[in-house]
C-alpha cells in the first residue's frame, strides 16, 4: 500500500515579501557589499568591544602614566631604601639587608612612638566622629542661624594645619593662654602642656579634631539630608522615643557614611605632620608627641638615616595597607547582612 501525499500546513511555503509570516527562517542581514553583516560591528568601523576598549585606554593610560611615575616608582624606591644605611647628603647608599628592620623592631624608642601613634589616631578618630555626627544632628534641625554656624563649624578644616598649630600653640600658652586662664579663673590648676608627655600629646589631639571636625560633620550632615523622611515619620507615628528612632531608624542610615569616615579619618589621623611639628616638634622629652610619621621626618631630615627613615615610612604603609583592607572586609560584610 502506498503512502498517501504529503500535506503541507498553511503558509508553510511562506508568503512572499513578508518573511516574518514565513514558516522557514528569516534571510541573514547583509552588509553594504551585499555579504552577511558582522554583529557587533558598525559598518567601516571596530568591533564594539575594541572600539570600546581603546577609548578606555585613552582615558585611562594618563592616569596611570602618573601614579606609575609619582605613586607606584617612589614607593618602590622606598622600600630598596629601607634595606640601605645611607645619608641623604651622600651620593651612594651601603646596603644591609635587614638590619634597619631588626634596630626598629627591637628598639625601645619604637615602642613609644607606636604607642602614640595609636592612641593619637584612636583619640582623633573617635573624637572627629563623635562629635561630628553630634554636630551634624544638632545643625539638622530647623534653627535660628543654622547656615552661619554650620559655615563656621565648618570653616576650620580648610586652614593650614600649621597655621592651627601657631594658633593653639597660644591657647594652650603656660603663662597667658586661654585654657590657662579659664582653668585659674574656677580655681584649676593649669596642667603643664609643654612639660609633660601625656598633656602634650592630649593637646596635639585636641587641636587636630577641632581643625578637622568639619570634614566629619559635612559627611555626616549630607548623609542625614539624604535619609528617607518616611522612616522618620513612622517612627513619630509609633511615638518612638528619640533614643529609639535614632537607634532603630537614623543609625542604620549612616552605616556606609560612618564606614567612609572610619577609613578616611583613621588615613588621614595616622598621617599628621603639621600640627606635631609646629606645637611639640614631637617632644617634649623626646619622644613625647612623636609618631610613626613624624619619625620618618626626623631619621630622614634631623638625624640623616634616610635608610632608616625608609624602614620606618615602609612599616607605616603596611600598617596602613593591613588596616584599610580588614576595614573593606567588614564593611563588605556588613552590606551582605
Amino acid at each position: 500500500m502506498s503512502a498517501g501525499p504529503t500535506i503541507e500546513a498553511p503558509g508553510a511555503q511562506g508568503v512572499p515579501g513578508n518573511p516574518s509570516r514565513a514558516g522557514g527562517p528569516a534571510p541573514a542581514p547583509t552588509g553594504p557589499t551585499g555579504g552577511p553583516a558582522v554583529r557587533g560591528r558598525l559598518p567601516g568601523h571596530l568591533p564594539y568591544r575594541w572600539r570600546d576598549g581603546l577609548v578606555a585606554a585613552a582615558f585611562l593610560l594618563p592616569n596611570l602614566v602618573l601614579l606609575a611615575v609619582f605613586t607606584y616608582r617612589p614607593l618602590a624606591d622606598n622600600i630598596r631604601l629601607s634595606f640601605t644605611s645611607w645619608n641623604i647628603s651622600s651620593p651612594t647608599a651601603t646596603w644591609i639587608g635587614w638590619d634597619n628592620y631588626v634596630e626598629w623592631f627591637t628598639s625601645a624608642g619604637s615602642r613609644t612612638v607606636v604607642w602614640n601613634t595609636v592612641v593619637f589616631t584612636g583619640a582623633a578618630v573617635v573624637g572627629s566622629i563623635v562629635l561630628g555626627l553630634a554636630l551634624a544632628l544638632l545643625l539638622d534641625q530647623k534653627l535660628v542661624g543654622r547656615d552661619a554656624v554650620r559655615s563656621l563649624v565648618f570653616a576650620p578644616f580648610v586652614l593650614a594645619g600649621a597655621a592651627v598649630g601657631v594658633a593653639f600653640q597660644f591657647v594652650f600658652d603656660p603663662t597667658f593662654g586661654l585654657v590657662q586662664d579659664l582653668l585659674r579663673r574656677v580655681g584649676a590648676e593649669p596642667p603643664a602642656f609643654y612639660q609633660d608627655p601625656s598633656w602634650a600629646l592630649f593637646m596635639v589631639t585636641v587641636t587636630y579634631v577641632w581643625k578637622n571636625l568639619g570634614y566629619t560633620f559635612v559627611i555626616y550632615l549630607a548623609a542625614l539630608q539624604g535619609r528617607r523622611r518616611d522612616l522618620d515619620e513612622a517612627a513619630e507615628i509609633d511615638a518612638a522615643s528619640t533614643w529609639t528612632a535614632f537607634r532603630r531608624v537614623t543609625w542604620p542610615q549612616l552605616r556606609p557614611a560612618t564606614f567612609f569616615l572610619l577609613i578616611t579619618v583613621l588615613l588621614n589621623s595616622f598621617q599628621v605632620f603639621d600640627v606635631i611639628h609646629t606645637m611639640t616638634r614631637g617632644g617634649p622629652l623626646g619622644d613625647g608627641t612623636t609618631t610613626m610619621v613624624y619619625q620618618v621626618y626626623q631619621e630622614t631630615f634631623v638625624n640623616l638615616r634616610a635608610g632608616y627613615g625608609a624602614t620606618v615610612a615602609t612599616i607605616m604603609f603596611l600598617a596602613l595597607l593591613l588596616i584599610t583592607a580588614v576595614q573593606v572586609l567588614v564593611m563588605r560584610r556588613g552590606e551582605e547582612r
